[in-house]
């Protein structure tokens, strides 16, 4: 199973990847970006895929659980 990995030390919380995959990413009350479900399924892969290539940072990645 594979997982959204976010480097905080990089991230921004510039929100593309909330705006790509709202339902995996979200920026909360204090501009901090949170990961409600860091699970990557065949159903989020492509958004999750393209929010990671569209953060600016490169501070999102997935990572396979071996």
């Amino acid at each position: 199973m594979a997982k959204v990995k976010v480097d905080y030390d990089l991230c921004e919380s510039n929100a593309l990847c909330e705006a790509v995959a709202p339902d995996v990413f979200r920026i909360d009350d204090d501009d901090y970006l949170q990961v409600d479900d860091p699970t990557v399924t065949d159903e989020n892969r492509a958004r999750i895929e393209q929010a990671v290539a569209a953060c600016p940072k490169s501070a999102l990645s997935i990572v396979e659980d071996e």
